[in-house]
């Protein structure tokens, strides 16, 4: 198979900014190249000029899903930068409030949704939490959310979670399922998962008391960056929190924010 012309990396990525806003510079073409290679192979087609060809056309038959599902990277696992969940632990216990609505805006395969979920079953049994709270995961590759909604994982990805939690959310495996984990069903009962695409009008959601959006501006230019930070925020009530990965550097928005640590912030209102 041909090489990845620079031509059709631009035709290609110019696709992605345009209908999910995904952004790749031009030394990303090594990794779009990686990613599709594959894919294109398997599909049996000549070249990637073809698979463009494939992913624009009125029918694509799901491939555009694909390509974007290859493209955006999802290693994860629970409890990432626990310093944020410490922060919403405090929030939790300071105000004991009767309800909590969470929002996983990026939530890849659920990691981060259950780690939520985890943390706010806890706080409930403590009893600095009422019983009306839930977390709503949601993102824009579809075969992640299917995973999320399996809620199987391997123990690895498990590694920070604690005996104790282990031990009360997850059902381990064994024989053929040894070395994987189901998260258990009252905890998932707790927790769904949506589609959708950040780039796009949010409507139906929320509003939220903390959001979490990590680790996915990346994938955005300047303007789109801002722009998705903004929406998102608008479905956080004011004075909620909001939470990006601690490396992601200054939050690009209009919406007026009270800096509180590394990568956490608080709406004003």
């Amino acid at each position: 198979m041909d090489a990845l012309h620079d031509h059709t990396f631009r035709a290609i990525t110019g696709l992605m900014h345009t209908a999910v806003g995904l952004s790749f510079a031009p030394h990303k073409k090594a990794l779009v190249a990686s990613r599709l290679a594959p894919r294109v192979q398997r599909l049996g087609l000549p070249d990637f000029e073809a698979y463009h060809a494939l992913i624009a056309g009125d029918d694509d038959q799901g491939e555009f899903q694909v390509a974007v599902d290859l493209l955006t990277t999802n290693e994860t696992y629970f409890f990432r930068e626990p310093a944020h969940f410490e922060c919403l632990a405090q929030e939790v216990a300071q105000r004991r409030p009767t309800g909590l609505q969470v929002w996983s805006a990026a939530s890849s395969f659920g990691d981060e949704a259950y780690s939520i979920a985890m943390l706010l079953a806890d706080l409930q049994r403590q009893g600095r939490l009422g019983e009306a709270w839930g977390v709503l995961g949601t993102d824009i590759s579809d075969r992640v959310l299917r995973s999320a909604t399996q809620a199987i994982y391997p123990n690895e990805r498990l590694r920070h979670v604690g005996a104790e939690r282990l031990k009360r959310y997850c059902l381990r495996g064994e024989g053929e399922a040894e070395g994987l984990s189901l998260i258990h069903p009252q905890l998932r009962e707790r927790v769904r998962f949506g589609q959708l695409n950040l780039c796009l009008p949010i409507e139906g959601i929320g509003p939220f008391d903390a959001v979490f959006l990590r680790n996915v501006l990346i994938y955005f230019d300047a303007p789109t960056k801002s722009a998705v930070v903004d929406r998102v925020l608008s479905r956080l009530r004011p004075g909620g929190l909001f939470f990006i990965g601690t490396a992601e550097g200054r939050v690009p928005c209009a919406t007026p924010l009270e800096p509180l640590g590394p990568g956490v912030f608080r709406k004003a209102g």
